[in-house]
């Protein structure tokens, strides 16, 4: 029976899934949680997983492209109504799909992404000064999202050294006119062995609303294919993780290389 899973707990650390023998030594399977007994609650009814989402939360949303994402979880926030939100994803969507359907409703007051692909209505929005947008290289984006995940506040990185993202002064936000409202503000460097290096900071967000393939009542979540892109660190970097997918209350999830 398809059902939307929500795993309600403090993702700070893993918790072995309670289970022994040498898949779990290899850490193969792990349940997220904050203690030893975490909270894993089934919905039916994907506007009731993502009803305590408040208006001005840090939202991650899972999925590279339109590969992987939460388009029931997506679409249940556009129900909720809930209002700027501050989004940290991959992309943005297209026009009538994705993350785009909450531009469309402006919902969205900033996001951090890494591409804004073909999605014309964020730019309009970004343009007129009714979005602010932060572009982060793909691969820093990823890192700073496993890092929060990982309780690692920040990493030096190569990337994106002599360019705006360093130097501070990327444009954020414009005013109505054109004007500049927001510029990024410039990076810490240093020098590690005749190589410069800037100092990201790891990212972290109330909710991550992701998409798995199958989940368990241990807290275990399965992840088909490249559909995991960034949707298992989004749950480790996040209070909070709403987990669309198949679920089996009665079963444990197996496949122990794609189980987290």
């Amino acid at each position: 029976m398809a059902r939307l899973w929500l795993l309600a707990s403090a993702l700070e650390r893993c918790v072995p899934a309670g289970r022994s023998g040498p898949a779990a030594d290899r850490g193969c399977v792990r349940r997220f949680a904050a203690s030893p007994r975490p909270r894993a609650r089934f919905y039916t009814d994907p506007v009731e997983m993502v009803k305590d989402i408040s208006d001005g939360a840090t939202v991650m949303v899972g999925g590279f492209g339109l590969c992987g994402i939460p388009e029931n979880l997506i679409a249940a926030l556009l129900r909720t109504r809930v209002r700027d939100l501050r989004v940290i994803s991959s992309n943005v969507g297209v026009d009538d799909f994705g993350l785009g359907l909450l531009l469309a409703t402006k919902q969205i007051r900033r996001i951090v992404c890494s591409y804004l692909g073909e999605n014309a209505l964020c730019e309009r929005q970004y343009l007129a000064g009714e979005l602010e947008l932060e572009l982060t290289p793909q691969g820093t984006l990823a890192e700073r999202i496993r890092a929060g995940g990982a309780g690692v506040p920040a990493f030096y990185t190569p990337t994106a050294y002599g360019t705006l993202v360093q130097e501070g002064g990327a444009p954020i936000r414009y005013y109505p006119d054109g004007h500049l409202a927001i510029r990024s503000q410039p990076r810490e460097v240093r020098e590690f062995e005749g190589r410069h290096y800037l100092l990201e900071r790891a990212l972290r967000a109330d909710f991550a609303l992701v998409k798995g393939w199958k989940a368990d009542r241990a807290g275990n979540v399965v992840f088909r294919g490249s559909a995991r892109n960034f949707n298992a660190p989004m749950c480790k970097a996040a209070d909070v993780a709403a987990v669309e997918a198949w679920a089996d209350p009665g079963r444990r999830a197996r496949r122990g290389d794609s189980i987290q």
